[in-house]
């Protein structure tokens, strides 16, 4: 899934033009046409910030426009979003439940992936996992934790946190937070 041309849809569809879109999210409007033509990749933390000048969640922008689906309950690979880039895949599960309480993701790491330069930061909420394989470093309000395989974390969202793949494989990580909306 390209994220420039989705980007394009939606802000077309809010009825945003680049100027409008960049002013609100404290971006340059270079940037944004950037992002649209696919020739820059923002980072996790980058286009979570992009899309509260919207406003909408990673979720949301997503699975915009997505047909239902028949079967509501099982969410097969092929169903399953991809919020992630540059050799990090986040797996979204349930994206298209109406009303979902919490985000449950399947966290893919190539080796040296991680969210982005900048720590991730959210407004409310909690955030939980484990390491299902690999070998992870979590920075949670600047302590750097290693993480390895079964070994699990728990902390308020609200607290500045960046994940890297530190391994020289591929890690894994299936993660829950709340509220879903982020």
């Amino acid at each position: 899934m390209d994220i420039g041309p989705r980007l394009k849809l939606v802000r077309e569809r809010y009825k945003l033009s680049q100027r409008e879109l960049a002013k609100r999210a404290g971006v340059t409007n270079a940037t944004i046409s950037l992002i649209e033509q696919n020739r820059v990749s923002p980072s996790v933390s980058s286009l979570k910030k992009l899309l509260e000048g919207i406003p909408m969640s990673l979720a949301d922008f997503f699975t915009f426009d997505e047909p239902p689906r028949e079967n509501r309950y099982v969410f097969r690979p092929g169903e399953q979003p991809d919020l992630g880039n540059s050799g990090l895949r986040l797996l979204l599960i349930g994206a298209t439940v109406p009303g979902r309480q919490m985000r449950m993701l399947r966290e893919l790491y190539a080796p040296g992936a991680d969210t982005g330069p900048e720590p991730i930061t959210h407004p409310e909420g909690e955030e939980c996992g484990i390491v299902v394989r690999g070998r992870i470093e979590l920075t949670i309000d600047g302590q750097v934790n290693v993480l390895n395989t079964g070994d699990g974390y728990y902390f308020p969202s609200t607290l500045p946190h960046r994940f890297r793949n530190i391994g020289p494989d591929e890690a894994e990580i299936i993660s829950a937070n709340t509220p879903a909306n982020f």
